[in-house]
Parts: structure tokens; sequence; C-alpha cells
């Protein structure tokens, strides 16, 4: 059965033409991905579905009576005041006010036909919507997220990635018949990301979701549908298997844009034998006549446009100098904020050219142990880096001096150079011609790392620190990173719960555990 239906769909932001005659079906259970770069019109679909948008052409239909659960990738605000408890409460607003009117009815019923029908409706349409089955499904999903320790705090103090948490719970707390997901496993750890896999590998409703973690979209994912263009095409499976299907289609179009070459060719060679034949023979019609055939076929051939089989590749240029063995060594580490005991005699050694990846749930202190690394903590025990270290620091959160600077006035305050030489530098990290205008500020997450990262290989860093640098890019620029970061020299410490990033880039993984740092395997 056809769950959801997008039926040559355009929609327009501005002069900006985001999908143009945007077609697909997704049926009853599927769970489907939608993929492709940022800006190609993921989230809007996601929106159309869920009725925040409507198409400026075409059509978006839903099976009659489908219920729809959403999770945005900015988490809203609430009311002041309102705890975790009260916001996982609110999906259930309507059951909860049936439930009260049934008490009310209960000891009112007697022979009160009226009474007894309107009781009757709200009791068949209370299990209906799932409201004997409520306790359960809460229980389970707050454990399975781990939020009860939440549930008495207020919404609006808690972190961006717990806020993101609560409000998954929430959208999958009602079961829905459609879940649409945009993004949902930014900010969450191993843990609770293996657990959500399972859920919704398990979940009996249809999902949508719009992610750029490719191990949870080869898990989780029944069918990829890659946005290119304004348009979608279908692909069955997860993201690996749609990309090595993609990849197959786009060398048959490749071999088909050769032969139609071939062929253009050999016309435009036939064309101009008959009409060199016409001239040597005393401008004989006949010769003129083929020729004139010919081109006419010739203008009236389609023509297929060169497919691009080149991945985007960023070059890396290292000539940092030698750090000598030990680059980073921790003894005795101890690191507490506010009340709580992060480290306690933690240990670590990161040798020269490690590829290490430093793993752990959220809050265990994987980011504040890099703060006391960068000397904005303080701490207990030793922090010991080699004298030869230069260092470089890619936070979670990209933010330039001036947010209002220019690509190309950011780039040339942390790298004093010339115009030319600056954009021919940009080039090469796709900031090309009119890009190298954009404001800073307004970069996408993906543009911030890439400029982030061109400035610290011109100071020829010989430790890069990279807090969660595969959060808000799209899998394009990922794959970017990930083949950039495999030719770099110098040693490498980065914390990621990108499980394709990790496998791709780490050579040693640690994980944070009980205030200690342990071997864990990649």
């Amino acid at each position: 059965m056809i769950e959801i239906g997008l039926n040559r769909v355009r929609k327009n932001f501005g002069f900006k033409n985001v999908l143009s005659g945007a077609s697909l079906e997704i049926h009853t259970g599927e769970r489907a991905a939608l993929v492709g770069r940022n800006g190609t019109g993921k989230s809007t679909i996601l929106k159309l579905i869920a009725g925040e948008e409507t198409p400026d052409s075409g059509v978006v239909s839903l099976r009659r009576g489908a219920r729809r659960g959403v999770l945005w990738q900015i988490p809203p605000l609430r009311e002041p005041g309102t705890t975790v408890e009260e916001a996982l409460k609110e999906p259930f607003s309507e059951l909860f006010a049936m439930e009260r009117r049934m008490r009310e009815l209960e000891p009112r019923l007697g022979g009160d036909e009226k009474l007894l029908q309107e009781y009757s409706a709200l009791s068949e349409r209370y299990a209906l919507e799932g409201g004997y089955e409520m306790e359960e499904r809460s229980s389970k999903v707050i454990g399975g997220f781990r939020l009860s320790p939440l549930l008495s705090r207020e919404y609006n103090a808690l972190s961006g990635g717990q806020k993101t948490v609560v409000n998954l719970a929430a959208a999958v707390l009602p079961g829905p018949d459609i879940l649409l997901l945009d993004e949902p496993t930014n900010h969450l750890d191993m843990e609770t990301l293996e657990w959500f896999e399972d859920f919704l590998s398990k979940y009996r409703g249809t999902v949508v979701l719009v992610s750029h973690d490719r191990w949870f979209l080869d898990r989780v994912a029944t069918r990829t549908i890659l946005l290119e263009g304004g348009c979608c095409e279908s692909f069955p499976g997860g993201y690996s298997k749609a990309m090595e299907l993609r990849e197959k289609e786009l060398l048959e179009e490749f071999q088909q844009y050769k032969t139609q070459q071939k062929k253009i060719e050999a016309m435009k060679a036939s064309i101009k034998r008959f009409r060199e034949w016409g001239a040597l023979n005393k401008n004989n019609p006949s010769f003129y006549r083929k020729a004139k055939e010919l081109e006419k076929r010739l203008e009236k051939l389609e023509l297929l446009e060169r497919p691009q089989l080149e991945k985007p590749k960023l070059p890396i240029s290292f000539e940092g100098s030698r750090t000598g063995s030990e680059v980073l060594r921790l003894r005795d580490f101890s690191l507490t904020l506010g009340d709580k005991a992060l480290f306690r005699g933690a240990e670590l050694l990161v040798r020269e050219r490690d590829r290490l990846c430093l793993m752990g749930p959220n809050g265990s202190g994987k980011t504040s142990l890099i703060r006391a690394l960068l000397g904005e903590l303080p701490y207990g025990g030793e922090i010991r880096l080699n004298p030869s270290v230069q260092l470089g620091y890619i936070p979670q959160e990209i933010r330039f001096l001036s947010e209002t600077e220019t690509v190309l006035e950011a780039f040339r305050r942390e790298i004093p150079s010339g115009e030319g030489q600056a954009r021919g530098l940009l080039a090469k990290y796709f900031f090309r011609a009119g890009d190298v205008f954009k404001r800073a500020g307004s970069l996408s997450g993906g543009e911030k790392v890439l400029l982030k990262l061109l400035i610290l290989l011109q100071r020829q860093v010989n430790l890069l620190i990279l807090d969660e640098p595969t959060n808000h890019i799209d899998v394009e620029t990922r794959e970017m990173l990930e083949e950039a970061l495999s030719e770099y020299r110098g040693t490498l410490l980065f914390v990621s719960h990108d499980r394709y990033f990790i496998h791709k880039t780490a050579t040693r993984a640690v994980y944070v555990r009980g205030g200690r740092i342990e071997t864990a395997g990649v």
C-alpha cells in the first residue's frame, strides 16, 4: 500500500529552485532515507509530508487517516518551567483528555443511554489510539533513551543534545503511522544510537528520515532516495548498496555518452565528406542533399550529458615539522566540572602519526578533555605536549572572529596573503568565484569545516584535534574529509560518534569510562 506519494512536485524559495518535478512513492512499513548534498531539498520533502510546507505545483498525498510524528533538526523551546516529563506527555494530550472524560462519566453511567454511547465511543477510540499501551510504551522508550534521570529537570535548561533525545522520544512515543526524522542521530552517543537503530528496525510504521550517518543508514534504511537536480531517484537497500547501484548506473550512462559521442563524430565526418565530394563533382546536389539530411538528424539528436564519475577531492599538503615519537602524554590526569568529577587518575599516550579516536557516552568528558589540552580548563596531574607540536583545533561549533566578514576576508586575516593567492587556495576547497564573498556566519556546517581545515593546513599544524567534525555536514563533504585526512601526515586526535568516519579514519581508539581512559577496538 502506498503510504506517501509525491507527484511532479515543484518548490521554490525565492529565486532558488529546490524541487523541480520530484516524484516518489513510499510504501507502508518502508524505512526510506533521503540523501543528497545540502540544499537539494531533503528537509523540504519532510516539511511537505509533515504539512508544514505546500508545493508550488504537483501533489503530495498521504494514506487516509495516517498519523504523523516529527523530529526536526533544531529543537523547539517550550514554556518556562516545563519539565522533561511534561514534555514527554505532550504527544498524549488527547489521550489524557479522553481518560479524564471517561473517569468523569463512569460514576454517572447508570441507565443513561446517551452517556453510555459517549463512554463506549470514547473507550473504543482510546483503545484504537493506544491508550491502554501508553504506560508500557512510555516506560520502554524512556528506558531506551535513558531519560529517567532527566524527567524532573526543566526542558529549556537541557543541552542541545539532551533536547534532541527528548524530542526524539516524544516523536516516537505515540507510535505514529509515519515517523519523519530530520538528522535524528546528531548528538546521540553510541549506546543510545545502537538502541535507536534496533528500535527503528522493529518499528511497525513507515519511517522517512534524513541523515548523513552512513552506518546508521546502512543498518536502518530499506530504501534510499537520492535527491539531485531537484528530482528523486530511488534505490533498494541502505546507503552503501544504493551508492554501488548508482555507480554502476553512472558507468552505464558514461558508456552511452561515449557511444553517442562516437556517433556524432562519425556523422560530422560524413557531413564533411559529402560536402567535399559535392565540391569535387561540380557541385553535385545529391551530395549536398545527403549532407543536409545528416545535419538535420544531428540537430534533432537529444544530446546526453557527460556523467561526473570523478569524486571531488581536497588537496592536502603537509610540510610541518616532525614531533618525535611522543606527541602527547597524560599522567594521573584529573578534571572536575562543577560538582562532577570527569577524570580521576587517567593516563593517555599519543604517538606521532597516531590517528586516535576518543570515544565515550555523552557527558563523559571528551570535549572537556580537549578544552584542558587547549588550556581552557584547570586540571590536576600532568599534560605533556611535545615542544615541537603545532596544534590546530576544529571545534563542534565553528565560529569566526567576525561573522560578518566574507570568506576571503576571514581567510586573509588568518593567513596574510595577496587576493589572487588567497582565491587560488580557496578555490581548491570549493570556494570559487562569488562563493568567496559569502559571509562567514552564513556558511553551512560543511563549508565552515572546509574553511577552518584550509586555514589550519596553511599553518602546517602537526597535531590536528577535531571535535565531532562530521556533525551538520553532508555525506559528500564527509567523504572528501575522510579522503583528505587519509593523506594527512601529522598526528590526529578526534572525537566522533560517526562509526563510518571512525572506521575509515582511526588507526586506534580509546574509550572514556568511569573517569578513566581505556583502550577500545576500532
